[in-house]
């Protein structure tokens, strides 16, 4: 009974908050300056007062502030996001669309950066005082300090212009036509560097708390039991104590995973990951979420600027 309690309680407070989250997006964008009316006109074309009037109708948005929330909350529970008045489609559709090669990119780094961070934390805490040990502290340092955006630029101008093996751009070689294994191989391919700027933040991170965790658990007294007993050291630093100093590391990649969807936005914008480009949904808020608003509701939805997915180009600066 302990646990059911204890799950209850945890999912009733997930409900409260998202419940917050829900009344903060809607309130938050009511309270914005400007007239979401004219701004849909501007997109059509024209702000006549027939057109505008018209919107507004269709939006909801003549009626009480009250009864566009409760419109907006209703929609939100049965699943209706809105509409993209950019796009012309719901956008449940266009995250449906979109949000697979995000997940591809999220996933593959995290795995990377919890496998490379631990194996680089286990053996600087076999030996903390070698000069592995301080050369992963250095690694650490450097790699957790640099914004992701700027590591994504420079790996871009290192193999597009210098060394130009890997693919800077897109997610599958656009007329290639492959299938199968093929088309398997060539996702890989343009993979690496996207996920290798969004795992060396993490990859940084994980390697000093395993750093520091396998050196707490090499000090135990069930690892002098192990040592006693005449285990060879390989056996008890993979066997015994790997196991336990592996707690902190994943508990905190759970808890980050969340924040990888959010620093996936710029490294999609820097390789324009997928081939067509991050699209940001234009939403209203009386009848989905806005730009602003829908983003803490959601994990992630990537986004990009106001150009078409098939006009899109990489920054520059």
């Amino acid at each position: 009974m302990t646990f059911l309690r204890v799950v209850g309680k945890r999912l009733f407070w997930a409900a409260v908050l998202l419940v917050l989250v829900l009344c903060l997006n809607f309130f938050l964008i009511r309270l914005a300056p400007g007239d979401p009316a004219v701004t849909i006109a501007g997109e059509m074309g024209g702000a006549s007062p027939e057109l505008l009037a018209s919107i507004r109708e269709q939006y909801g948005l003549n009626q009480s502030l009250f009864n566009q929330f409760v419109a907006y909350f209703g929609k939100v529970l049965h699943g209706d996001l809105g509409y993209s008045y950019f796009f012309n489609l719901p956008v449940m559709e266009l995250i449906q669309d979109r949000l697979p090669a995000t997940l591809l990119l999220v996933v593959t780094a995290v795995c990377a950066a919890v496998l490379i961070g631990v194996c680089l934390g286990v053996q600087a805490g076999r030996r903390p005082n070698s000069w592995t040990s301080h050369l992963v502290t250095i690694v650490a340092l450097i790699g957790f300090s640099a914004p992701a955006f700027w590591t994504g630029m420079m790996l871009l101008i290192l193999f597009a212009s210098r060394i130009p093996i890997l693919p800077v751009s897109g997610m599958t070689t656009i007329g290639a036509g492959y299938t199968g294994f093929a088309y398997v191989l060539d996702v890989a391919h343009h993979l690496i560097l996207p996920v290798v700027t969004l795992a060396i933040l993490y990859i940084a991170q994980y390697s000093r708390m395993e750093r520091a965790s396998m050196i707490d658990i090499l000090g135990t007294d069930y690892i002098r039991t192990a040592r006693a007993k005449g285990l060879r050291e390989r056996t008890v630093v993979y066997k015994h104590a790997l196991k336990n100093a592996l707690i902190p590391v994943v508990t905190l990649a759970g808890m980050q995973f969340s924040q990888v969807f959010a620093g996936a936005v710029l490294v999609e914008t820097v390789f324009n990951w997928p081939r067509h480009g991050a699209a940001r949904l234009r939403v209203h808020p009386a009848q989905g979420l806005s730009d602003a608003a829908r983003h803490p509701l959601l994990l992630r939805v990537r986004g990009h600027h106001r150009q078409r997915p098939d006009r899109l180009r990489l920054p520059v600066s």
